[in-house]
């Protein structure tokens, strides 16, 4: 009976120690036995919420959402310079199933960097990207390409809008010559332009395109618009005028009457 009594109180210590083991809710940093690192809210031994886990050998770190070990919602995944000894952003936004889906910003360098939708870690659906050497692409993207239809506007003030293919123009577009006031408009193959026509354009419409252009302004009906304002101002009279045009309605009545007087004439 001894024996069996021991035997619980060991079982129950095991018990106790097992469930303070266990990872659940938020928890101080864990280490594991490759220098990782993570800090942050557990559920059921799997990182799940809010955390920061450190890859030591890659040299990257993540702060945000977890689900079931996953990276999962807002989050912003970090990269080690070694030069400098700090971390930079690579990419901040949403993220699913441990992938970078949603919408989310890209950084590249200083300079380059993309801001919009993103599949599977690529860049896909509508976003603009700030290239290294000036240039700015806005438009459909698939597969970390641009593929559909944008804008591409070069640094030294031209223009290309239309259908794009694998990063390359392809299809029909538009080339505007910024310095040559001419555009070109036609088909593309593979970043050359095939067939198509070169014509003068105004000087007034070589500016950056707008993304989001206003409609030009116009009277459904200027005719009718112009004659109802020509006849309310036709009745719009000051009070000195109808003073004026009284008096003259007055003046002819007053000299037939002078004419009308009959003056005596003597024998």
């Amino acid at each position: 009976m001894a024996l069996i009594g021991k035997l619980r109180i060991v079982k129950s210590r095991c018990e106790r120690m097992e469930k303070m083991a266990q990872r659940n809710g938020l928890r101080h940093t864990i280490r594991t036995l490759n220098g990782d690192t993570y800090t942050g809210e557990w559920k059921n031994h799997l990182r799940h919420g809010r955390g920061t886990q450190v890859w030591k050998k890659a040299g990257t770190m993540y702060e945000g959402e977890w689900k079931q070990d996953l990276r999962h919602g807002f989050g912003t995944l970090y990269k080690l310079q070694p030069s400098t000894e700090q971390y930079l952003k690579v990419y901040s936004g949403s993220w699913c199933n441990g992938k970078r889906e949603g919408l989310g910003k890209g950084f590249y360098s200083s300079r380059a960097c993309y801001e919009g939708e993103w599949v599977a870690n690529m860049r896909s659906g509508w976003g603009r990207m700030d290239f290294e050497n000036g240039d700015v692409y806005e438009g459909q993207w698939l597969r970390d390409k641009p593929h559909g239809q944008g804008v591409l506007l070069l640094k030294n003030g031209n223009w290309y809008e239309g259908s794009m293919k694998d990063g390359k123009k392809h299809g029909h577009g538009r080339y505007f010559y910024k310095d040559k006031c001419q555009v070109y408009e036609g088909i593309w193959v593979d970043d050359m332009p095939r067939c198509g026509t070169v014509s003068e354009c105004n000087s007034r419409n070589t500016h950056t395109p707008d993304p989001n252009p206003l409609p030009p302004l116009m009277l459904k009906d200027a005719q009718a618009v112009l004659k109802k304002a020509h006849n309310r101002f036709c009745f719009m009279e000051k009070p000195e005028q109808q003073t004026i045009k009284q008096k003259k309605a007055e003046k002819p009545d007053i000299e037939e009457e002078e004419s009308t007087v009959n003056i005596p004439v003597k024998d």
